[in-house]
């Protein structure tokens, strides 16, 4: 049963800096002209980690390990310094997204997943390794960390051994956080410090591990909220991805900040029409190439070993043919010459007959 739970952990987490979310902007309008056009989704589309993988729609923006496998794209943090983290290259404005996953086991260990925007609005979905049945909700609006009351922690089923779905549903009124089919969690958009505080901005799909834990990279405080100090030798230590479903409510190509003024309103965001490149390349068809460096190893070495087989199966069936035509041609041959033989020993009978006068009259006398 899914129960609520405000903890301290909660609390405090609101207070850290959203750097150690593994969240950056290249490129804050609020602060900065001339930042660039950001693609849209503009509808919706299914990623399946373990099959598929698109260098296109899908960038690492961090140190560390990503391999794809059977189960997923295992994300993995092997020694100090390692945060391995994907971002979508398309973004949302108000959508729905669903991650199937499973967090990562070990103290300080950190996975998340979470939407965020280059002005620093942010929804999040994070899990501390150190406690396998917990979940952390939070939301951030233009970076603001002044409110204490943002994070809420859930108590759920096993995150670290089970796949379960994480979505976020996110309109201009109101975001909710769904557990499976369960909502746990709504925040309207007047209950965000009167809509200053609440995430409202064009948003990219982010997923990572990073080491909350790691006492060569984090201040005290965030290796306290994060469970403790990590161990490396304990690890290695990985999240598991294996789907997601992401749906932008806009229609678009792109977005664009032209226009954008200090309020970072929804309102401000300029949409531009047309044909989005990311949903285009989400849908179509992915070539051999893609097809077979998106498989696992195990995949790759069955299909070789298959293609091998045939090629043996193939060799031996025309082996064997060969030799049953040879076979059959020597018997035509030796056939063919026995009748060639036969025909010579005739020959020599009828000329044995001519020359002893018999032939025709057999041996009887005339008078």
């Amino acid at each position: 049963m899914v129960s609520f739970t405000f903890s301290a952990v909660a609390a405090v987490s609101a207070l850290l800096p959203i750097a150690f979310a593994q969240t950056h902007t290249n490129c804050n309008p609020l602060n900065t002209t001339g930042c660039p056009n950001m693609p849209a989704l503009g509808g919706n589309a299914s990623f399946h980690f373990n099959t598929t993988w698109s260098d296109k729609l899908w960038k690492s923006t961090n140190n560390g390990q990503i391999a794809q496998k059977d189960e997923g794209a295992i994300f993995t943090i092997n020694q100090s310094g390692d945060s391995p983290t994907i971002a979508s290259s398309f973004y949302l404005l108000f959508g729905r997204v669903s991650v199937i996953m499973k967090a990562a086991p070990g103290t300080g260990i950190i996975s998340s997943a979470i939407l965020q925007s280059e002005d620093l609005d942010e929804i999040d979905w994070e899990f501390l390794g150190s406690n396998k049945t917990s979940i952390l909700t939070n939301y951030f609006g233009k970076g603001n960390t002044t409110s204490y009351d943002r994070g809420k922690d859930f108590v759920i089923d096993n995150v670290q051994e089970k796949f379960h779905n994480y979505t976020i549903d996110w309109t201009k009124e109101r975001i909710q956080w769904w557990f499976d089919d369960r909502m746990l969690r709504e925040l309207k958009y007047e209950e965000a410090l009167g809509g200053k505080n609440y995430p409202q901005t064009p948003m990219n799909i982010r997923l990572g591990i990073w080491s909350g834990g790691d006492v060569k990279n984090n201040d005290p405080g965030v290796v306290a909220w994060a469970g403790g100090k990590t161990d490396f030798k304990q690890g290695p230590f990985s999240m598991t991805v294996r789907d997601i479903y992401a749906e932008d409510y806009t229609t678009a190509k792109e977005y664009s900040w032209e226009g954008m003024d200090a309020s970072g309103s929804w309102q401000k965001v300029k949409v531009l029409n047309g044909t989005s490149e990311a949903l285009t390349e989400a849908r179509k068809p992915h070539g051999v190439q893609n097809r077979w460096n998106a498989l696992s190893k195990g995949a790759q070495i069955g299909i070789i070993a298959g293609i091998l087989g045939f090629v043996a199966i193939c060799a031996i069936l025309i082996t064997v043919c060969c030799i049953k035509q040879r076979r059959a041609g020597r018997r035509e041959h030796a056939a063919l010459l026995a009748q060639e033989n036969k025909e010579a020993a005739e020959l020599l009978a009828y000329k044995n007959q001519m020359a002893s006068g018999r032939f025709g009259y057999g041996n009887s006398n005339r008078v």
